[in-house]
Protein backbone atom coordinates (compact mmCIF):
# COMPACT_ATOMS: atom_id res chain seq x y z
CA UNK A 1 0.00 0.00 0.00
CA UNK A 2 1.69 3.22 -1.15
CA UNK A 3 0.86 6.91 -1.17
CA UNK A 4 -1.36 8.73 1.30
CA UNK A 5 -1.62 6.20 4.14
CA UNK A 6 -0.17 6.34 7.64
CA UNK A 7 2.08 3.26 7.25
CA UNK A 8 2.96 2.73 3.57
CA UNK A 9 4.71 -0.47 2.62
CA UNK A 10 4.04 -4.21 2.27
CA UNK A 11 1.27 -5.67 4.44
CA UNK A 12 -0.06 -9.17 5.02
CA UNK A 13 -3.86 -9.31 5.11
CA UNK A 14 -5.79 -11.97 6.96
CA UNK A 15 -8.98 -13.35 5.47
CA UNK A 16 -12.20 -11.80 6.74
CA UNK A 17 -15.79 -12.94 7.04
CA UNK A 18 -16.95 -10.40 4.44
CA UNK A 19 -16.72 -10.63 0.66
CA UNK A 20 -16.29 -14.38 0.74
CA UNK A 21 -13.45 -14.18 3.23
CA UNK A 22 -11.14 -12.32 0.83
CA UNK A 23 -9.20 -9.15 1.75
CA UNK A 24 -10.41 -5.92 0.16
CA UNK A 25 -9.07 -2.46 -0.63
CA UNK A 26 -10.51 -0.89 2.53
CA UNK A 27 -9.05 -3.69 4.67
CA UNK A 28 -5.64 -3.07 3.13
CA UNK A 29 -5.90 0.64 3.89
CA UNK A 30 -6.92 -0.13 7.47
CA UNK A 31 -3.90 -2.42 7.81
CA UNK A 32 -1.72 0.46 6.57
CA UNK A 33 -2.96 2.69 9.40
CA UNK A 34 -5.71 4.45 7.47
CA UNK A 35 -5.59 7.26 4.95
CA UNK A 36 -3.92 10.60 5.55
CA UNK A 37 -5.98 13.78 5.36
CA UNK A 38 -4.49 14.59 1.97
CA UNK A 39 -5.64 11.33 0.36
CA UNK A 40 -7.66 11.38 -2.86
CA UNK A 41 -9.96 8.39 -2.44
CA UNK A 42 -11.73 9.08 -5.72
CA UNK A 43 -8.76 7.91 -7.77
CA UNK A 44 -7.36 4.91 -5.95
CA UNK A 45 -5.50 2.53 -8.26
CA UNK A 46 -4.92 -1.20 -7.93
CA UNK A 47 -1.90 -2.38 -9.90
CA UNK A 48 -1.90 -6.11 -10.56
CA UNK A 49 0.24 -8.51 -12.54
CA UNK A 50 -1.92 -10.84 -14.63
CA UNK A 51 -1.21 -14.52 -15.23
CA UNK A 52 0.16 -13.66 -18.66
CA UNK A 53 2.73 -11.37 -17.04
CA UNK A 54 1.24 -8.11 -18.25
CA UNK A 55 0.47 -5.31 -15.74
CA UNK A 56 -3.14 -4.29 -15.15
CA UNK A 57 -4.44 -1.09 -13.53
CA UNK A 58 -7.89 -1.01 -11.92
CA UNK A 59 -9.42 2.31 -10.84
CA UNK A 60 -11.45 2.45 -7.61
CA UNK A 61 -13.59 5.30 -6.27
CA UNK A 62 -13.90 4.88 -2.51
CA UNK A 63 -15.86 8.13 -2.21
CA UNK A 64 -18.65 6.42 -4.17
CA UNK A 65 -18.48 3.61 -1.62
CA UNK A 66 -19.03 6.12 1.18
CA UNK A 67 -21.71 8.19 -0.55
CA UNK A 68 -23.78 5.53 -2.30
CA UNK A 69 -22.71 2.27 -0.68
CA UNK A 70 -21.34 0.92 -3.98
CA UNK A 71 -19.61 -2.22 -2.66
CA UNK A 72 -18.12 -2.94 -6.09
CA UNK A 73 -15.61 -0.18 -5.32
CA UNK A 74 -14.25 -2.20 -2.39
CA UNK A 75 -12.35 -4.49 -4.73
CA UNK A 76 -11.21 -7.93 -3.60
CA UNK A 77 -7.42 -8.03 -3.66
CA UNK A 78 -5.05 -10.70 -4.92
CA UNK A 79 -1.58 -11.76 -3.81
CA UNK A 80 0.99 -9.17 -4.91
CA UNK A 81 -1.47 -6.33 -5.64
CA UNK A 82 -0.30 -2.75 -5.08
CA UNK A 83 -2.84 -0.24 -3.73
CA UNK A 84 -1.95 3.33 -4.67
CA UNK A 85 -3.58 6.29 -2.83
CA UNK A 86 -2.82 9.61 -4.61
CA UNK A 87 -2.73 13.09 -3.07
CA UNK A 88 -5.91 15.16 -3.31
CA UNK A 89 -5.82 18.62 -4.83
CA UNK A 90 -8.99 19.74 -3.00
CA UNK A 91 -11.52 18.38 -0.52
CA UNK A 92 -14.83 19.93 0.50
CA UNK A 93 -15.88 20.22 4.14
CA UNK A 94 -18.70 17.72 3.53
CA UNK A 95 -16.29 15.18 2.01
CA UNK A 96 -13.85 15.70 4.89
CA UNK A 97 -16.59 14.88 7.37
CA UNK A 98 -17.40 11.68 5.48
CA UNK A 99 -13.73 10.70 5.37
CA UNK A 100 -13.25 11.27 9.09
CA UNK A 101 -16.01 8.75 9.88
CA UNK A 102 -14.93 6.17 7.30
CA UNK A 103 -13.71 2.79 8.49
CA UNK A 104 -10.44 3.25 6.59
CA UNK A 105 -9.59 6.56 8.31
CA UNK A 106 -7.34 6.54 11.39
CA UNK A 107 -9.11 6.76 14.76
CA UNK A 108 -7.17 9.88 15.78
CA UNK A 109 -4.40 12.27 14.83
CA UNK A 110 -1.82 14.01 17.05
CA UNK A 111 -1.67 17.80 17.21
CA UNK A 112 0.65 19.96 19.32
CA UNK A 113 -0.76 23.12 20.92
CA UNK A 114 2.06 25.15 22.45
CA UNK A 115 2.32 28.53 24.13
CA UNK A 116 -0.31 30.39 26.09
CA UNK A 117 -3.08 27.82 26.59
CA UNK A 118 -4.22 26.17 29.79
CA UNK A 119 -2.89 22.70 28.90
CA UNK A 120 -0.08 23.03 26.33
CA UNK A 121 1.32 19.90 24.71
CA UNK A 122 0.34 17.07 22.41
CA UNK A 123 -3.34 16.16 22.14
CA UNK A 124 -5.17 13.48 20.18
CA UNK A 125 -8.19 14.55 18.15
CA UNK A 126 -10.40 13.08 15.45
CA UNK A 127 -9.19 13.35 11.83
CA UNK A 128 -10.19 16.67 10.20
CA UNK A 129 -10.78 18.33 13.56
CA UNK A 130 -10.85 22.13 13.05
CA UNK A 131 -8.33 24.45 14.67
CA UNK A 132 -10.88 25.97 17.06
CA UNK A 133 -11.72 22.56 18.50
CA UNK A 134 -8.04 21.81 19.13
CA UNK A 135 -7.64 25.10 21.01
CA UNK A 136 -10.62 24.22 23.20
CA UNK A 137 -9.26 20.70 23.76
CA UNK A 138 -6.07 22.31 25.10
CA UNK A 139 -8.14 24.21 27.67
CA UNK A 140 -8.48 27.42 25.68
CA UNK A 141 -6.43 30.59 26.01
CA UNK A 142 -4.89 31.51 29.36
CA UNK A 143 -4.81 35.11 30.63
CA UNK A 144 -1.43 35.77 28.96
CA UNK A 145 -2.50 34.76 25.45
CA UNK A 146 -2.70 36.85 22.31
CA UNK A 147 -6.24 35.91 21.39
CA UNK A 148 -6.55 37.62 18.03
CA UNK A 149 -4.37 35.21 16.06
CA UNK A 150 -2.26 32.03 16.26
CA UNK A 151 0.43 30.44 14.10
CA UNK A 152 -0.22 27.13 12.34
CA UNK A 153 2.95 25.20 11.46
CA UNK A 154 2.54 22.21 9.14
CA UNK A 155 4.88 19.56 7.77
CA UNK A 156 3.80 18.91 4.20
CA UNK A 157 3.94 15.49 2.46
CA UNK A 158 6.81 16.70 0.25
CA UNK A 159 8.95 17.47 3.30
CA UNK A 160 8.50 21.24 3.28
CA UNK A 161 7.20 23.23 6.24
CA UNK A 162 4.60 25.97 5.99
CA UNK A 163 3.71 28.58 8.59
CA UNK A 164 0.40 30.42 8.44
CA UNK A 165 -1.01 33.20 10.62
CA UNK A 166 -4.63 32.38 11.47
CA UNK A 167 -7.03 35.06 12.70
CA UNK A 168 -8.96 33.44 15.54
CA UNK A 169 -12.77 33.37 15.40
CA UNK A 170 -14.10 30.78 17.82
CA UNK A 171 -17.60 31.11 16.33
CA UNK A 172 -16.48 30.30 12.77
CA UNK A 173 -17.43 27.13 10.93
CA UNK A 174 -14.76 25.07 9.15
CA UNK A 175 -12.91 27.13 6.54
CA UNK A 176 -9.32 27.53 5.37
CA UNK A 177 -8.96 31.17 6.49
CA UNK A 178 -9.91 31.20 10.19
CA UNK A 179 -10.78 27.63 11.17
CA UNK A 180 -8.87 25.16 8.96
CA UNK A 181 -9.04 21.39 9.35
CA UNK A 182 -5.94 20.03 11.06
CA UNK A 183 -3.57 17.32 9.88
CA UNK A 184 -1.45 14.86 11.80
CA UNK A 185 1.53 16.52 13.57
CA UNK A 186 0.29 20.08 13.01
CA UNK A 187 1.58 22.61 15.55
CA UNK A 188 -0.55 25.49 16.83
CA UNK A 189 1.48 28.25 18.47
CA UNK A 190 -0.37 30.65 20.79
CA UNK A 191 1.75 33.73 21.48
CA UNK A 192 1.84 36.18 24.38
CA UNK A 193 -0.25 39.31 24.47
CA UNK A 194 1.42 42.71 24.44
CA UNK A 195 0.64 43.16 28.13
CA UNK A 196 2.22 39.80 29.00
CA UNK A 197 5.36 40.67 27.01
CA UNK A 198 5.68 44.01 28.81
CA UNK A 199 5.20 42.34 32.17
CA UNK A 200 7.87 39.73 31.37
CA UNK A 201 10.29 42.45 30.24
CA UNK A 202 9.77 44.45 33.44
CA UNK A 203 10.27 41.33 35.54
CA UNK A 204 13.53 40.60 33.74
CA UNK A 205 14.78 44.18 34.25
CA UNK A 206 13.55 44.72 37.78
CA UNK A 207 14.25 41.22 39.00
CA UNK A 208 17.94 41.85 39.89
CA UNK A 209 17.03 45.24 41.42
CA UNK A 210 14.40 43.56 43.53
CA UNK A 211 17.08 41.29 44.98
CA UNK A 212 19.59 44.12 45.57
CA UNK A 213 17.29 46.73 47.19
CA UNK A 214 16.62 44.79 50.42
CA UNK A 215 20.39 44.45 50.94
CA UNK A 216 20.94 48.18 50.36
CA UNK A 217 18.22 49.10 52.84
CA UNK A 218 19.94 47.01 55.54
CA UNK A 219 22.89 49.37 55.39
Amino acid sequence: VVGEVQRPGPHILAKTETNGGMPTVTKAIQQAGGITQTADIRQVQIRRMTRSGTPQTINVNLLALLQTGDLQQDLILQQGDTVMIPTATSTTAAEATQLASASFSPDSIKVNVVGEVERPGAIEVKPNTPLNQALLSAGGFNNRARKRSVQLIRLNPNGTVTQQKIAVDLTASINDEVNPMLRNNDIIVVGRSGTAKLSDTLNNVLGPLGRILPLVLLF
